[in-house]
């Protein structure tokens, strides 16, 4: 194998191994195939429930960072009315099709929704910083997860590949006896 076994990205996905020399993966001209074959399908199965997992978290990632990124303009906007003393007329999301109109007076402090029913009262530069470095730490999650999807794909690819030089070393094995 040109792969060591225990190598890994860095966040722990396994590396999977290339397989030079079948015979000498095996153990010998005279082993049985079956168990390594097993081995190789129980691996391409962690490596697709990984790239599952890691394709739902992308999939939020990439729902969550325009929302975040509303979120801040919205707070960026309401800290340069706060000097002006007349009500600002705003138009908001109340949902996908539903919009609603309001007048906002100048604010110091903004509500946010953080997760699991539970909203905190900020300042408003408080906000800002909490909103940015939350959208750069989702950036950086996506990033990290495409690498990971990208770097899963390779290994399915790399045990499918053994799977089937062994597969093909067997039947030509076979075949010469």
């Amino acid at each position: 194998m040109d792969s060591a076994q225990g190598d890994s990205n860095a966040r722990g996905i396994p590396t999977a191994p290339f397989v030079t020399d079948v015979a000498e993966f095996i153990g010998g001209a005279d082993k049985d195939v079956m168990p390594t074959l097993q081995q190789f399908q129980d691996a391409i199965s962690k490596y697709k429930f990984m790239e599952m997992s890691t394709a739902q978290r992308r999939k939020g990632l990439e729902q969550k960072i325009p929302d975040i990124s509303k979120t801040l303009q919205m707070v960026e906007f309401l800290k340069t009315r706060k000097e002006h003393p007349d009500p600002t007329e705003v138009t908001f999301e109340l949902n996908d099709t539903l919009f609603a109109r309001a007048e906002l007076d100048p604010v110091d402090r903004v509500h946010l929704w953080l997760g699991a029913n539970v909203m905190l009262s900020y300042e408003i530069d408080e906000a800002i910083s909490l909103l940015k470095d939350k959208l750069d730490t989702a950036k950086k999650n996506l990033d990290l997860a495409n690498k990971d999807l990208g770097f899963l794909r390779d290994q399915i690819t790399t045990m499918e590949v053994n799977t089937a030089r062994v597969h093909n070393w067997d039947v030509k094995r076979r075949r010469e006896l």
